[in-house]
């Protein structure tokens, strides 16, 4: 199957070959699509995300890896119905690229960061009218009038909801729908914890709480947005902080024989916060 010449990426093309091969390849990867694959290929991205968050660089190769399987398998399973391959694949993000850097592979300037950012998502709506032309089907050369396409096309549905929602909140503050700054989101911050108090005092519906939660969750997602901080990275990392504190919260109650006395916990709780910070315990 392979050759001592053969390019690490081509033996990997051709084991998933091989895997899905329909009478010698692997049972399981016969019967996979993309529908139960994309599960794992998030799943692969986290993990990715995960060896970067732990500064681990062996495990992030590891990683890198599981995560270009998935981009193999896919490429294949659409390779085995004629829509696409692995090489096609590659020659479209590598068309993608050069065509959003004209300043590197072409005549444009372009001197900053944000100039840069600018130019890229300006060839990005450009794109996203492109889609919505060929997805009514018609095109500059005929009579079918034209699909704008909007500030909110391309945000993927299956995006971690807080990623989501900073995403789509950055695309509307495109066209002015944003606040002036940072400070101005806290009251709406206020208004929506109000409002989440008020159906909670006049016995709101679970639906109706589930609203006004999803409300606060956004609004806080747009705080996050407008003070340049990624949601789900702070949110993250303040999961892995409380969950640090807690499991020395358990150490402690079990060394002192506390039980699920709520008060003593709470005690226990500030403890390990000012031992974190340096200062001095009560």
């Amino acid at each position: 199957m392979t050759t001592p010449e053969t390019r690490p990426i081509d033996r990997l093309i051709a084991i998933m070959a091989r895997l899905r091969d329909p009478e010698r390849g692997c049972p399981w990867d016969r019967a996979q699509d993309f529908a139960t694959i994309a599960p794992y290929t998030i799943e692969e991205a986290y993990e990715v995300a995960d060896a970067i968050e732990r500064a681990d660089m062996g495990q992030l190769k590891d990683e890198l890896g599981d995560l270009l399987l998935q981009v193999v398998f896919h490429a294949r399973m659409a390779e085995e119905v004629g829509l696409f391959g692995f090489e096609d694949v590659a020659a479209a993000i590598a068309d993608k690229m050069v065509r959003r850097h004209p300043h590197v592979f072409g005549d444009a300037v372009i001197a900053s960061v944000a100039g840069q950012n600018e130019a890229w998502e300006a060839h990005k709506a450009v794109e996203r009218q492109v889609r919505a032309q060929a997805r009514q089907g018609g095109g500059p050369a005929d009579d079918t009038p034209s699909v704008l396409a909007s500030e909110l096309d391309g945000v993927a549905l299956a995006l971690p909801a807080l990623l989501r929602a900073a995403k789509i909140s950055r695309r509307a503050a495109r066209i002015g729908f944003d606040w002036p700054d940072a400070r101005a989101v806290i009251p709406k911050i206020a208004e929506e914890i109000a409002e989440l108090e008020a159906e909670l005092d006049n016995g709101g519906t679970p639906a109706a709480i589930e609203e006004e939660i999803g409300d606060l969750l956004f609004a806080a997602a747009n705080l996050a947005r407008k003070l340049d901080v990624e949601p789900e990275t702070a949110l993250r990392r303040a999961t892995t902080k409380f969950e640090r504190r807690f499991r020395r919260v358990e150490a402690l109650a079990g060394e002192r024989g506390v039980g699920h006395d709520l008060d003593v916990l709470e005690a226990l709780w500030q403890e390990v916060k000012a031992a974190e910070s340096g200062r001095p315990g009560p």
